[in-house]
């Protein structure tokens, strides 16, 4: 049994991207704790409907849409969604996103550019500002709320070349994290993200990760593996846990020690 599932029990959360890779392992890990749960997908429909099916086993509710979060109709409608099926809103898991593609600065058009921050930090800007008065209305009879934005390791330190456009959209990532919690703080509604490194199991290092390199960046790593989905999605949990907490405005490191702040 998940370590904070007493807390989250009957919690009420939205997750971006939540039918597939860490997103998955995140609704997974949310449903095990005691929430009700609400699944974005862009793609993944398949999976998000079989969310459905795994949450009933638990006792636990799980409604799903799709939705392009680069528009913002689709993202208002989104959020609508979600709360009408939940009741309300505790919880914000902003997971979309991901590398366009590899590029350096000289091959980094102004459409790649913008098509880049708009899938990362566009999509996160737009549901939370759809979600943020439900947030603020759950704080103020459920004790507060939370909203945990996925980043990345390479918004810590920079990425390897080629990944100049996404390091700088999950960099921005971590200061709209901070400035958002210092906003939204007097409402009730702590604001966290989570920075992972190389995490093994999730499309975006299937997509981008060249299996021959996974050796030398796991030589790297003092505790000698990869991540898995499930590292992260437990340290997901564990900030939608401090709901009602003093943890805010943090970023929880995900990777081994391989980065240390």
């Amino acid at each position: 049994m998940p370590l904070f599932s007493s807390k989250l029990t009957g919690k009420r959360a939205l997750v971006t991207a939540g039918a597939q890779g860490i997103g998955l392992a995140i609704s997974r890990e949310l449903l095990a704790a005691g929430c009700d749960v609400f699944v974005h997908y862009h793609k993944s429909a398949d999976a998000a409907r079989a969310l459905g099916g795994e949450a009933a086993k638990l006792g636990r509710r799980c409604g799903n849409a799709g939705a392009d979060l680069t528009a913002t109709e689709e993202s208002n409608r989104l959020v609508a969604s979600a709360v009408a099926f939940l009741g309300g809103l505790d919880i914000l898991v902003n997971n979309a996103g991901t590398m366009v593609a590899k590029r350096l600065i000289a091959d980094s058009d102004d459409d790649f550019w913008a098509e880049t921050m708009s899938l990362n930090m566009g999509t996160m800007r737009k549901v939370t500002r759809a979600a943020v008065p439900h947030l603020a209305a759950a704080a103020k009879t459920g004790g507060g709320a939370s909203i945990i934005n996925l980043s990345s390791v390479a918004g810590r330190k920079g990425g390897a070349p080629g990944t100049l456009a996404y390091s700088t959209a999950k960099g921005a990532t971590l200061a709209f994290t901070r400035a958002l919690a210092e906003e939204l703080g007097p409402q009730g509604i702590r604001v966290n993200a989570i920075a992972p490194g190389l995490i093994l199991g999730s499309q975006f290092h299937v997509t981008h990760t060249k299996p021959e390199a996974i050796p030398g960046i796991v030589s790297g790593i003092p505790l000698g593996r990869p991540g898995t989905t499930e590292d992260v999605a437990r340290a997901t949990v564990f900030l939608a846990a401090e709901f009602d907490g003093f943890i805010s405005g943090a970023t929880l490191d995900i990777n081994g020690a391989a980065y240390r702040a």
